[in-house]
């Protein structure tokens, strides 16, 4: 069976949604010590307000890095590595990111964190959705950054996974099937448009490398799978989603449509605001980062340190 039609799907992958990232060096606080929890790996960072910050698909816990400085001495971030991206083991799951969510919520009731904020990209934000959905009374706000509810309908409102499983198996099919050359070169082209620094671009082609492949199929056929679309309206909790859609010019997109996408897809949800960034690319957190941090200390009313 030819590979040639989810390859390219996989590429032009919508909105970027699906993130393939990378190490980034930027200034921080010394790194703590990782904290293995059911194939997680967590660094917990400062001693204020409890923020988890999920990274996307094929993403490293650094990516939050600069985020987390920012926001300190305030909050305690828990940056999570999730198994299988940017080199860490990979754990067999049938539903990845149900098999996440799940994790992510026993590791809150574990460490007994009350409330906490969720800051999700991309992926993430998918997995932040989703356990304010399946744990309304425990999860605090959340911060979704680049995600909507749905990605197989951002370009035909129509879609369901039940239309698109069909496509789902041909592409996941299709990743684990090629050669190392032909992955490579596909997961170096679907991230060409992610970031703006080249230095991060060179960065998120070698975390898509690293990342295990059969955890990345996994994944993005579980993201075609989940629509969450209605499901939102059970979201009890106060919501910032942060858009981009710079990228996407050279294709006709403007400010004006791709927040109207994200409008429509985050309909059912009660209490949502969303902001969207007039120039950074997929990553807002490297492109953008103080429009992304001002808006997350805003969002959780969090005093500016002096």
């Amino acid at each position: 069976m030819s590979t040639a039609r989810p390859r390219r799907i996989y590429a032009i992958a919508p909105f970027a949604a699906l993130a393939l990232t990378a190490w980034a060096t930027l200034a921080s606080p010394a790194h703590a010590a990782i904290e293995p929890f059911q194939g997680l790996q967590v660094e917990v960072i400062g001693s204020g307000r409890p923020v988890l910050m999920i990274p996307g698909l094929n993403s490293g816990a650094e990516v939050w890095r600069e985020t987390c400085t920012a926001l300190q001495p305030q909050v305690q971030c828990h940056l999570i590595q999730l198994p299988g991206f940017a080199g860490a083991p990979a754990t067999a799951s049938d539903d990845f990111l149900g098999a996440m969510r799940d994790r992510l919520l026993a590791y809150s009731a574990d460490r007994r964190l009350d409330h906490p904020a969720v800051i999700g990209h991309s992926l993430g934000g998918v997995l932040a959705l989703q356990m304010a959905i399946a744990a309304p009374r425990h999860i605090g706000p959340l911060v979704i950054v680049d995600a909507l509810p749905y990605l197989g309908a951002a370009q035909n409102p129509a879609a369901t996974p039940a239309t698109l499983e069909p496509m789902a198996e041909q592409v996941r099919a299709g990743m684990l099937a090629m050669d190392a050359t032909q992955y490579a070169a596909q997961t170096d082209a679907a991230v060409a448009n992610m970031a703006h620094a080249p230095a991060h671009v060179a960065t998120l082609k070698q975390w898509g490398r690293d990342s295990d492949r059969g955890a990345t199929a996994s994944a993005v056929y579980s993201m075609t799978m989940t629509d969450l679309r209605q499901p939102i309206a059970g979201i009890r909790v106060p919501v910032l989603v942060l858009g981009a859609w710079a990228a996407y010019q050279p294709f006709g997109a403007t400010e004006a449509s791709t927040r109207q996408v994200f409008e429509a897809q985050y309909a059912a949800l009660p209490d949502v605001r969303i902001e969207m960034s007039r120039a950074g690319y997929h990553f807002l957190m490297w492109d953008d980062p103080r429009w992304l941090q001002a808006q997350i200390r805003d969002f959780l009313d969090l005093p500016v340190a002096h």
